[in-house]
């Protein structure tokens, strides 16, 4: 149920991305419920349920035929990759022949913020390099990216030439820290003023947003990033593996006929 608050359609907006990305809302064919079944799914009148839909056909994930329904339908070229490898957008689009580029790009070296020093591991105030920038594919913008490096890891001077926009992909390089794993949150999250000009988007469009501490081997945090994606762009999704708790560890019942052959069987002895 979907909360009653001033944002009321971009908190609709964002439950139904939710569903989209999870499957678990559209059809095989990417047909969505009626207006009246999602209204009432997510508790929302049939206006508010109109709005959410219009920010989310801006972002371009889905499309309304008039007299048909409302489809998930990608505006240009979907990225689709699982979340247990680490891989940058770039090395993603070249794995899977989309070509991507870098937009507006912003450099600077400044003091870490409150929040930025605690996730980073540093002394509040610690200098640090932050690079914003845009990702592209053709005239689309598809990505907003932020990292926030320590000053000692990574120099201004290494970005100035010849990065094509992937810190991890620089660092990966180097090989220095040597990197062991990331640590990400994922959620959906609708665009604030200052996302929605970088992006050329309205506020309030959904986005899907990843914050993540890199770490190196030694335990250091490398790296804190903010990435924004729009979701007619890229799908993720997660392989996970089936617990094997049950051959060992709890009985929580045996399958019908199980405890009758148990029972039923010679012993057998050596």
């Amino acid at each position: 149920m979907v909360r009653r608050s001033p944002t009321l359609a971009r908190q609709a907006a964002l439950e139904i991305v939710d569903g989209i990305q999870s499957g678990t809302l559209a059809g095989e064919d990417g047909l969505l419920p009626s207006e009246a079944i999602l209204s009432e799914r997510l508790g929302v009148s049939r206006a508010t349920l109109r709005e959410a839909l219009s920010q989310i056909e801006h972002s371009g994930l889905i499309v309304r035929r008039h007299g048909v329904g409302t489809f998930v339908s990608p505006a240009g070229p979907m990225m689709e990759a699982g979340l247990e490898q680490l891989e940058s957008i770039e090395t993603l689009a070249q794995r899977i022949g989309v070509e991507i580029h870098m937009g507006e790009c912003e450099i600077v070296e400044r003091r870490a913020s409150a929040t930025e020093a605690e996730l980073l591991r540093v002394p509040d105030g610690s200098a640090v390099v932050a690079v914003r920038r845009v990702i592209m594919t053709g005239e689309e913008r598809i990505a907003f990216l932020v990292d926030v490096v320590p000053a000692d890891i990574l120099d201004p001077n290494d970005l100035r030439e010849a990065f094509d926009g992937s810190v991890l992909d620089l660092l990966l390089w180097r090989g220095d820290p040597p990197l062991q794993h990331s640590y990400t949150e994922l959620v959906a999250e609708a665009a604030d003023p200052e996302l929605a000009r970088a992006m050329h988007l309205q506020v309030g469009d959904p986005l899907l947003r990843f914050t993540a501490q890199l770490f190196a081997t030694d335990g250091r945090v490398v790296d804190y990033s903010v990435s924004y994606f729009t979701p007619g762009h890229f799908r993720f999704h997660v392989i996970r593996r089936v617990s094997q708790l049950g051959a060992t560890g709890p009985d929580f019942g045996s399958p019908p006929g199980r405890e009758r052959a148990q029972r039923e069987a010679p012993a057998v002895s050596t």
